[in-house]
């Protein structure tokens, strides 16, 4: 056999092969030009849409996670991945297994005053409960603090008191169990005053039509504000003591709803802060050597809760002039006039006594970053039934709990740690929650990335609201949407808030007040939070903080529709948590408090043209603002062009997100002396509302101004330049400092302030 090569190229049969090959590949060519870009085009489609449905940050303000976001399992998993459609079909199934109506009803059986021996045994109910459950650590804290307990031997009394000074008839105060706790013990004698309220405003409208509250004992509605801030105005204002009572106007009833008894009087603390007073800023364990200190927050006056029935009494022996329309109550046979009355003389004898409480947690541990804590947590105890107040957010609680340690069991490994926490000593003020954050303060600010709270959750069934910070927002509108409502049937909750106004988030969102059980990790300790409720519309619980508020008293205000409601508050919760501990990036939309800041200053650009007359301006605080927005934009544009897979720098960009709200927290001002530091929601000098109370003063002296006692301003001093330029330079240096903490590292920041 012979074996040939190939022909030369020049050889005719080499040639003729040659021009065969050419027209062949020209005809050919346009074809495989269009293969080409076929094949690219489809590639970068591909890319496109998988790089976008990982980035949860892209896009305006709204941080979503697509449905082909996975969750990959568990290295002991034998099951397949998991995408966002299939955990959250994986917590539905599981959540429906569990009965949360039986759990409210058992617990709001139980007697769980804070210190007391039905708290002890149900705290090792609820430890015994969790350590069933496949969580990865089960523990208990213990705090010893300083409560207050109305004085069985020697209750609280009212009298009226003669020209003479002389004692005269005792009043009646139908249940002595009904106290303030942390009122002032003492006696106060005084005329009497009705002051609608108890608000700043109020008690100056009572100034300017010459009825005087110094040296007066005010009597005031409960509403609108805290007992708390009832008392502290009424001290500011130089009050001897409050009395505080449920008018009918304020708990209306309707015609197949039940009411609040005439002869019941409502629960309330008067502490203006959290936590255990008489250790403010430091943690009460049993070994703290505690510093001779109390709380600024301590009234120096007592006070002291009513009944509707014997407020009635008192108003009709009121004289002086009629009370303006707005401030005209509804009890029956009783005028409105703003007194002065008839002398009264009040007598406080609550004591004090040093209790352990209890907080009770369980921990799943996340998969990727461990050490980053999502927190979820309940009040257990009440000081009635509480079947509102705290039975139904320890049901819930336990019920997510089964709920997460049945899906770790079926794959489910989320990223982040769950924290799971049962508080004690909620109805004095947030007490175990508080010192909890006392004692771990310089560890939770970095680790803890989101608190949600289930206290008070069910109130009603008609409308949904969330009290919480603006990093929260587009997530709550997210998951509305995911979330079914309880009563409009083939709505979700985000149709059933927005059908009524299209602005949903004016309808749904509030900021934080202060007796919210969630402030104090916002305000406090720098941690978003949220504590959400569903309401009726137009009619407040009436059964909070008293004996009535039992499970049969709140199942016949919903009308029979509890369970139903209670699951929507579990779902609603749930999704949150699985958003919050497994999202690769967190949802947190840090660009939101740019608009936050926009909106304050709105409110101090109406002064510009007086203080410019004094030369001085705000251009600082302007200027601070624009760098935070930039800071936020040049964030977001690096995840937007970040590679997700890349662990490293998604967890450096979690750590700038999750620290955001800590951000906000001046640090300029003492956490002793100034426990809230947040600059729009903290007390004190250093904060946004005291600055636009100082500068209302520009207009009208401090006595004329709504709030200027309550917001630090001397009474009787004017605006004080010195003192604005101090409390400009502590707002500005902590919205500059967050725009340079969101920045990244020091060579990233832009100096030229």
């Amino acid at each position: 056999m012979e074996l040939r090569g190939p022909e030369p190229l020049g050889s005719p049969a080499g040639r003729q092969n040659l021009g065969l090959w050419t027209a062949a590949g020209r005809r050919a060519a346009p074809y495989l030009v269009l293969t080409a870009l076929l094949i690219f085009t489809g590639a970068f489609l591909l890319g496109y849409v998988a790089f976008r449905g990982s980035c949860q940050a892209c896009g305006n303000d709204v941080m979503v996670v697509s449905e082909d976001v996975n969750y990959g399992p568990g290295p002991n998993s034998h099951q397949g991945t998991l995408y966002w459609s299939d955990l959250q079909a994986l917590f539905l199934r599981h959540l429906g297994e569990g009965s949360l109506e039986n759990a409210i009803r058992q617990t709001s059986l139980r007697d769980r005053v804070a210190g007391s021996a039905g708290m002890a045994a149900l705290a090792r109910d609820i430890h015994a409960a969790l350590s069933r459950q496949k969580l990865d650590h089960v523990w208990t804290d213990t705090h010893y603090v300083g409560l207050q307990y109305p004085d069985r031997a020697h209750p609280n009394t009212l009298h009226w008191v003669d020209a003479a000074g002389r004692l005269g008839e005792q009043l009646p105060l139908e249940d002595p169990d009904v106290y303030c706790p942390y009122s002032a013990t003492g006696n106060a004698t005084g005329e009497l005053v009705y002051a609608h309220y108890g608000r700043p405003e109020d008690l100056q409208h009572l100034r300017t039509r010459g009825v005087e509250p110094a040296g007066r004992l005010l009597l005031v509605r409960l509403g609108v504000i805290s007992f708390a801030q009832k008392v502290a105005s009424a001290q500011d204002f130089g009050a001897g003591g409050v009395l505080i009572y449920p008018d009918p106007a304020d708990f209306p009833q309707g015609p197949h709803k039940p009411g609040l008894s005439g002869n019941r009087a409502v629960y309330g603390h008067v502490h203006l802060g959290t936590g255990d007073p008489y250790t403010p800023g430091f943690p009460s364990f049993n070994q703290t050597q505690f510093p001779p200190v109390q709380s600024s927050g301590l009234p120096s006056i007592p006070a002291q809760p009513i009944s509707a029935d014997v407020a009635s009494l008192l108003l009709r022996k009121l004289a002086g002039a009629e009370a303006p329309q707005e401030w005209q109550g509804q009890l029956s046979g009783s005028p409105y006039r703003l007194g002065p009355g008839p002398g009264l003389h009040l007598g406080v004898n609550n004591r004090r006594a040093s209790t352990p409480i209890s907080n009770i947690f369980g921990c799943i541990e996340g998969r990727s970053e461990p050490d980053h804590y999502v927190v979820i947590g309940a009040q257990r105890d009440a000081w009635g039934p509480g079947a509102a107040k705290s039975a139904v957010g320890t049901a819930i609680l336990l019920e997510l709990v089964r709920t997460f340690s049945s899906m770790v069991s079926n794959g489910f490994q989320p990223r982040r740690s769950l924290l799971f926490i049962s508080w004690d000593g909620g109805d004095f003020g947030s007490v175990g929650s508080t010192e909890w954050l006392e004692g771990y303060l310089s560890l939770l600010h970095l680790k803890a990335v989101v608190y949600v709270s289930l206290d008070n959750a069910v109130l009603g069934d008609d409308k949904f609201h969330a009290k919480t910070s603006p990093l929260l927002i587009s997530l709550i509108e997210n998951i509305l949407k995911q979330v079914e409502s309880p009563n409009h049937s083939g709505q979700t909750l985000y149709e059933q808030v927005a059908f009524s106004n299209h602005s949903w988030d004016a309808e749904v969102i509030q900021p934080l007040p202060m007796d919210s059980s969630a402030y104090s990790f916002t305000a406090f300790a720098g941690v978003p939070a949220i504590e959400f409720s569903f309401v009726e519309d137009g009619q407040v619980y009436p059964f909070l903080h008293t004996k009535d508020d039992t499970y049969e008293n709140l199942h016949k205000v919903l009308r029979g529709r509890l369970p139903a409601v209670a699951q929507a508050v579990a779902q609603f919760a749930g999704q949150l948590l699985i958003r919050l501990s497994h999202d690769h990036l967190l949802p947190l939309d840090f660009g939101r408090y740019g608009d936050v800041v926009l909106r304050h200053i709105g409110s101090l650009n109406e002064f510009s043209g007086d203080l410019k007359a004094r030369g001085l301006t705000l251009q600082w605080v302007y200027s601070a603002r624009g760098d935070y927005i930039r800071a936020a934009e040049k964030l977001r544009k690096e995840i937007y062009s970040s590679e997700e897979s890349d662990e490293r720098l998604t967890r450096m960009y979690n750590v700038r997100i999750m620290r955001v709200e800590y951000y906000f927290l001046s640090q300029y001002v003492s956490p002793a002396d100034s426990p809230f530091r947040h600059i729009f929601l903290g007390r004190g000098d250093h904060t946004l509302g005291a600055l636009l109370n100082h500068v209302r003063l520009l207009r009208s002296s401090s006595s004329e101004t709504p709030g200027a006692a309550t917001s630090g301003v001397a009474p009787g001093l004017g605006f004080q330049e010195s003192r604005f330029r101090r409390q400009l330079a502590l707002l500005t240096w902590t919205l500059q400092g967050a725009a340079n903490a969101l920045s990244g590292d020091v060579w990233n920041i832009d100096n030229n302030f």
